[in-house]
């Protein structure tokens, strides 16, 4: 993947640590869920949609279009969201400003990904309690995506 087109790491810093929950749930993320469902429908979107915590899956869905290999790119996305505390696009963008990749973390291809498209969920008090991830398009916009469900939720 090239660097072309791709914002900052510290633009994009800016825009996902600016979402902070005051709370999250099983029915927040049946919500989110469900608002990422009608997002995707509505511009007949094919893409998988996942929203999980470390040890569970809170929704998961894989609309008409999405193609199999999307759901192994949702959690290769959240991996990284997870292991970095930030979104996989945040990861990308600073890596590929430095040059660098994650193999430099000892991280393997096949379980990390940093291609945009993953959001943790960053709960005041309590931190990363979960991660929103969408797959199927463009990097961007599987994070713009996300961005836009999780500021709906929110307001």
């Amino acid at each position: 993947m090239t660097s072309e087109n791709l914002p900052s790491a510290n633009s994009v810093a800016a825009e996902t640590d600016a979402l902070i929950f005051p709370s999250f749930d099983e029915g927040d993320a049946w919500a989110l869920g469900r608002a990422l469902v009608q997002m995707a429908q509505e511009d007949g979107l094919g893409v998988a949609i996942n929203i999980r915590t470390p040890d569970r899956t809170l929704f998961h869905a894989a609309l008409q279009g999405a193609a199999p290999l999307n759901d192994k790119w949702a959690l290769r996305k959240s991996n990284v969201a997870f292991m970095f505390g930030k979104s996989s696009l945040e990861v990308g963008c600073a890596n590929r400003e430095k040059g660098q990749d994650l193999a430099r973390d000892g991280l393997c291809s096949a379980d990390y990904a940093d291609n945009g498209g993953a959001v943790p969920v960053m709960v005041a008090g309590a931190g990363v309690v979960a991660v929103v991830t969408v797959s199927g398009l463009p990097q961007l916009e599987d994070h713009a995506m996300v961005v836009a469900a999780m500021r709906a939720h929110l307001s």
